[in-house]
């Protein structure tokens, strides 16, 4: 019975961590490395992360810097991150690539903040999809007689419980990602 309560938890670990790293990803007017996250490079045939092939840093509040390693792949950063759906073009001085982060309208926060609404109910959904599955073994466990009606009891009022609390944390998570878009 532990054993479907601690892995119904760890499924639920792993949705709010997806949904942070979602967070980390999102544009929100400042510079921030994580939006390259997602960007690779073709480095000799092999898609390679920005991270992986150059220093990454926040120059000012709203520049992120990308010096490269080796300044034969500058280019080939530069293609990638215009070919990639951050939006914004890198400026080539011949040894560094700068990033420019425009500063976003309130018609832009409004979009981002919906972007995380809808990000943190379908972390809920997910959640709650995994409670359900929790919910339906020890159902089964019970109709096979491997526990008493109060053993169902106690189990789903566990999971339910486990389930109130990443919801609230999701609710945390969305409130302090909204509130950082709206304060910029």
């Amino acid at each position: 019975m532990k054993e479907i309560r601690e892995k119904a938890k760890s499924k639920m670990e792993k949705s709010i961590n997806v949904l942070l790293t979602e967070f980390s990803e999102i544009r929100a007017g400042r510079a921030n490395p994580n939006v390259l996250d997602r960007v690779k490079v073709d480095y000799y045939g092999a898609p390679t992360p920005v991270n992986q092939m150059a220093a990454v840093s926040v120059a000012e509040a709203r520049v992120l810097v990308i010096q490269p390693w080796d300044k034969s792949t500058l280019s080939s950063i530069e293609k990638a991150i215009q070919a990639s759906d951050i939006g914004i073009n890198p400026q080539n001085d011949g040894s560094v690539l700068r990033m420019t982060f425009p500063q976003l309208t309130e018609e832009d926060r409004k979009k981002l903040v919906k972007e995380i609404k809808k990000s943190g109910e379908d972390t809920k959904v997910a959640i709650r999809s995994i409670r359900r599955d929790a919910m339906e073994k020890y159902k089964a466990m019970k109709k096979n007689g491997e526990i008493t009606e109060d053993d169902l009891k106690d189990c789903e009022d566990q999971v339910q419980k486990l389930t109130d609390k990443f919801v609230k944390e999701v609710d945390v998570h969305v409130a302090d990602k909204e509130k950082e878009i709206l304060s910029i």
